[in-house]
């Protein structure tokens, strides 16, 4: 028993040796891969605090002020002027926070928010929403941007109407306010005048808020900040689409001035001029006509760029000067010698185009 314990000693014991040789045999063969092994004793469990602390930055190369300096040369460059997208994460009582990507929130003033009246942000702005805004100014202080909505929808208000007064259009707008020299409208949030001598209605000036009209332009100048509109010139195109030079029209005296009268023929009015009531001299309208008499006139002339109608009685005379003898027979025959009349136009057409044509064949 002895003796066979003694040789299973040996035995593993030269087990042992061979292991070792071979081990000793490996290394050596290894030995040109030396840089590429590592002592498992180095290896951090995966729960172990050293497996996440953090690299020295001492040795990195740079600093940390070094590394907050280079992530600050690719910030944005925000300037006055701009537009930013930004979302909204707060609305306060005296504006809204915004989040452009700046390192500080930028704010919008309440006054800001809108070209129009609002009665809340909520009336505008939502949180979380996403939209695009202007940068008033610079950073105050304490780095942070104010913006505006109300700069954009101006901007853009104005490149509106430039091209609403570039295609001649009419609008309709209400008249919020009048005062002494006209009425107060808005068109695309901005504020718009019409001068008292616009103002062609058969209510009174201050009887119009409320009120909306049909307007045309007559300035548009964002520069002066200057919205000036029509409304008579709205009324004359309109009432021009359907009628025509040598038309007769019955209408009502409104004023009269030392120059002419001013006739309403259906809401607009149409200049009387004191050359255009008779053959005869007139030294003054006030000796033929009175305010409110009724008449009959015929239509001389539109003009819808000018928003202007021309009127005659003259030539709706059957003999010179019966306008101030018998004006009543001049309103009876009125579409007799209208007729006449735009026959003498027709053949004073007819006699141009005529002499037009003999001119190019002789040439």
């Amino acid at each position: 028993m002895i003796e066979n314990s003694s040789q299973t000693v040996k035995e593993i014991s030269d087990g042992k040796e061979i292991e070792n040789s071979t081990v000793e045999e490996s290394t050596s063969e290894n030995q040109k891969d030396v840089e590429l092994s590592f002592d498992p004793k180095d290896v951090p469990s995966a729960d172990s605090s050293s497996s996440r602390s953090n690299s020295d930055l001492d040795n990195a190369g740079f600093t940390q002020e070094e590394f907050a300096s280079l992530l600050g040369k690719y910030d944005y460059n925000f300037k006055p002027g701009d537009l930013v997208k930004g979302t909204v994460f707060a609305l306060e009582p005296k504006g809204a926070m915004i989040d452009i990507g700046a390192k500080t929130a930028a704010f919008m003033p309440m006054q800001e928010v809108s070209i129009n009246r609002v009665e809340g942000l909520s009336d505008v702005l939502q949180p979380s929403e996403s939209r695009e805004f202007f940068i008033m100014s610079e950073e105050n202080e304490d780095g942070q941007l104010a913006l505006s909505i109300r700069r954009i929808e101006y901007q853009r208000a104005w490149e509106r109407v430039r091209q609403l007064q570039k295609e001649d259009a009419t609008i309709y707008s209400e008249v919020f306010a009048t005062n002494r020299g006209g009425a107060l409208v808005r068109v695309e949030g901005l504020r718009g005048f019409i001068p008292g001598s616009h103002i062609s209605a058969r209510k009174i000036k201050e009887d119009l808020e409320g009120e909306y009209l049909p307007l045309k332009f007559l300035e548009v100048d964002e520069e002066r900040n200057r919205l000036v509109l029509s409304h008579r010139r709205a009324l004359v195109e309109k009432k021009m689409n359907r009628l025509e030079v040598g038309e007769v029209v019955v209408g009502n005296v409104k004023g009269i001035k030392p120059y002419g009268a001013f006739i309403d023929i259906g809401g607009v009015s149409g200049l009387l001029h004191i050359s255009e009531i008779s053959h005869e001299h007139i030294e003054t309208p006030h000796n033929v006509l009175n305010v409110n008499d009724q008449m009959k006139v015929m239509i001389i002339d539109l003009d819808s760029e000018r928003g202007r109608i021309s009127l005659s009685t003259k030539a709706l005379e059957p003999e010179p000067g019966d306008m101030l003898t018998d004006p009543q027979k001049v309103f009876n025959k009125a579409e007799e010698m209208a007729a006449k009349y735009k026959q003498m136009l027709l053949e004073q057409t007819d006699d141009t185009e005529e002499q037009t044509t003999q001119s190019t064949e002789s040439v």
